[in-house]
């Protein structure tokens, strides 16, 4: 074997091209199913947005799967790779309802982070989607807003695996940089939520009475305007608790869980590549030799 454990660098599950190609599907589905309400005109069905979106759902957890599949297909994602993803989900599910019920202190969240960094965006933006669908079977949470939440999970693990500095950052420079893409991604997923949220909320007959209502057909600058408020009064306070938790925890425990998991990452060793030597040609009158079988590690 080339390569002992102690000096094989864990990788990140490479991406392939048609990996890349069914994270980019899934991406335009579902910006498409939760921003279409903005482009509609004044005079679309815009509140029927929440009932369509179980469609949503049917259509993206088939392209959630091609994800896998692709992945699994381009990487070499074998049995390991699964187990961990397997396990990383149900510990992401569990974490969840530690804290959802109080000020937004989620901490699964520094988990994906983490978890997104060692393993790849492609690892993450499974795990954060598996690792929601999971939680909500967990925790009764099933229902229209469920795809939103897998999606913008999957963006928040996956972004984590987009960081510069994979291979060569280490150290409290690479936990800052971690937690502060915690702290800007975690907004960023409530953004995200906040929106489907948004363009669902009925605000009674008159929308434009509402302050916080989104208005079909509006200028964006004034639904903007709306939109910003309506964070402001249902989610901020939710958002900056899960964003702050992310931060102490990724700073706090984050070294400890990132070695864990590289150390994990070089024994499962998810790339190892097969050779097989065959017989060597014996000289007239000997046995041949056994075919010999290598592990070689990039």
């Amino acid at each position: 074997m080339n390569g002992s454990p102690a000096t094989r660098a864990a990788r990140p599950v490479r991406l392939g091209p048609r990996s890349v190609a069914a994270l980019a599907l899934v991406s335009f589905v579902g910006l498409t199913g939760i921003c279409w309400p903005l482009f509609a005109d004044a005079d679309s069905a815009v509140t029927d947005h929440a009932a369509d979106a179980p469609w949503l759902f049917a259509l993206v957890l088939p392209l959630l799967i091609a994800v896998v599949v692709a992945t699994i297909a381009d990487c070499g994602m074998d049995a390991k790779a699964v187990a961990m993803l397997g396990v990383l989900a149900a510990v992401g599910a569990a974490l969840r309802p530690i804290g959802a019920g109080t000020a937004g202190l989620e901490p699964m969240f520094f988990l994906m982070v983490l978890s997104g960094r060692v393993l790849g965006p492609g690892f993450g933006f499974v795990l954060g989607a598996v690792t929601m669908f999971a939680s909500a079977l967990l925790t009764g949470g099933v229902g229209p807003w469920m795809p939103t939440q897998m999606l913008a999970m999957g963006w928040f693990a996956m972004g984590a695996g987009l960081l510069p500095g994979p291979a060569g950052l280490r150290g409290r420079r690479e936990l800052l940089m971690l937690s502060a893409y915690g702290f800007v991604a975690a907004f960023a997923y409530g953004t995200v939520t906040n929106l489907y949220g948004w363009v669902t909320v009925s605000g009674g007959q008159d929308r434009e009475a509402c302050g916080v209502c989104f208005v079909p057909g509006a200028p964006p600058a004034e639904n903007l305007v709306r939109f910003l408020a309506y964070v402001l009064a249902t989610s901020l306070g939710w958002d900056l608790g899960r964003a702050l938790l992310t931060v102490v925890l990724t700073l706090t425990v984050g070294g400890p869980l990132l070695r864990a998991l590289r150390r994990a990452t070089r024994r499962a060793n998810f790339e190892a590549q097969v050779t097989f030597e065959g017989p060597e040609r014996a000289p007239r009158g000997e046995a041949p030799h056994r075919t010999q079988v290598t592990y070689e590690s990039e």
